[in-house]
């Protein structure tokens, strides 16, 4: 499985923007997609999960401000960030799990900041 993140960026305090995932493999539905994001000299963390049955949780500094979202038909993940805040700077990356392995896409960097 091959996983391409993309969407990330610069943006300003309060702004938004939406990461995308594209997976290789058809049995995309199959999969729980997760994203994860390591800022600067910290540890990477979950940022959000969505199962193969639709059902989400999120870390609590992001509860309320990002939605992760699938789109099956397009083997795709999304994670729309909304009310963006200096610390949710980092790398943000996508991971697929199926038949207990780990996938891990590329990072893409977004960095908010006036």
């Amino acid at each position: 499985v091959q996983l391409q993140a993309y969407g990330g960026g610069l943006v300003e305090p309060g702004g938004s923007l939406r990461l995308s995932c594209a997976a290789s493999r058809s049995i995309f539905s199959l999969m729980v997609m997760t994203w994860y994001r390591q800022a600067p000299g910290k540890q990477r963390e979950l940022v959000a999960v969505i199962t193969s049955a639709g059902s989400t949780n999120y870390t609590d500094s992001v509860k309320g401000r990002f939605t992760i979202s699938r789109d099956n038909a397009k083997n795709t993940v999304h994670l729309q960030m909304n009310s963006l805040k200096p610390e949710d700077t980092a790398v943000y990356y996508c991971k697929a799990r199926i038949l207990f392995t780990d996938y891990w896409g590329q990072g893409t960097l977004v960095t908010v900041s006036s």
